[in-house]
């Protein structure tokens, strides 16, 4: 035969032994790593007899447990810092601006705006006098029960604006000028004493109602011994009223007794308040601690 032939032989024979052994080393290779695989998988299951394999973890869930922050902000609460929900915190105490129209406080130390007025007014029987609405038809009430036991009252005055106030406390402050030889702050003083000044005024609120005897109608203590008062004293709180200045109270009010003014602080509140015996600021202030 040809040289070449044995020589080309040879060289089939070598190629084919290459890749057997190419072959060998991976099959090797891939049995030894199948057996690596099988003892890792009987591991895991001797030691844990009852797992389930674990499903394929989400590349963004690896993502976020390799990034600090984002786990911190995956596990804790999101608490909105205006509106904290914190089950330990304490309610804010109630406070006077949290009550409601009919308790609203309203002397020298806690004083009307000058603009202020009621929402709405509401004209009474007697010419040129109103009232708040919605005292309106209590008000209605309680007169219409006077008369029917015969001592039908007389509205001597409601509500006053800002600017009538003034006018009234000027006119004071000179009579106790002129009358009392008072001048600058004293004189003030006293006449704050019996005519509120601006601002401090249930009237510029519409809460509050001069009521008089229609056979005496001066504006005095003497007011008190009126059957009309009498009757007025004992009812009104059945219908939301209560004498806001009472004799007694007058270090309290500031205010000197005054038999004839009404105050409206609603149904609910006006017996528990007259049958306390304590000034509207007196009871305001328990109601107020109570309440805590």
């Amino acid at each position: 035969m040809d040289a070449s032939f044995y020589e080309d032989s040879e060289q089939e024979a070598l190629a084919t032994d290459a890749w057997q052994h190419i072959f060998s080393r991976r099959e090797f290779l891939a049995i030894a790593g199948g057996a690596v695989a099988v003892l890792a998988v009987g591991s895991a299951l001797k030691g844990n007899p009852n797992s389930q394999s674990a499903p394929a973890e989400d590349p963004a869930s690896a993502s976020a447990a390799g990034d600090p922050t984002t786990a911190s902000a995956a596990t804790e609460p999101v608490t909105d810092p205006a509106n904290p929900a914190d089950p330990a915190a304490e309610p804010a105490p109630l406070t006077l601006a949290d009550l409601p129209w009919n308790l609203q406080l309203i002397n020298g130390e806690h004083p009307l705006d000058p603009s202020y007025e009621p929402p709405q007014l509401t004209d009474l029987p007697q010419k040129g006098q109103t009232i708040d609405s919605r005292v309106y038809a209590d008000l209605m009430a309680l007169l219409e029960a006077a008369e029917a036991a015969g001592v039908p009252p007389v509205i001597c005055s409601a509500f006053r604006p800002y600017e009538y106030q003034q006018q009234l406390f000027a006119n004071r402050v000179e009579r106790c000028e002129t009358e009392e030889g008072l001048e600058g702050e004293a004189a003030e003083k006293e006449a704050a004493f019996w005519v509120a000044r601006p601002g401090a005024s249930e009237h510029q609120a519409g809460l509050a109602v001069d009521l008089i005897d229609q056979d005496y109608t001066e504006l005095d203590e003497a007011q008190e011994n009126t059957e009309t008062q009498q009757w007025l004293i004992a009812h009104c709180a059945e219908f939301g009223f209560i004498l806001r200045y009472p004799t007694d109270k007058s270090a309290v009010t500031g205010i000197g007794y005054e038999p004839w003014h009404y105050r409206y602080v609603g149904r609910e509140f006006a017996p528990a308040i007259t049958e306390s015996g304590l000034c509207f600021e007196e009871w305001l202030q328990n109601y107020l601690a109570d309440a805590q």
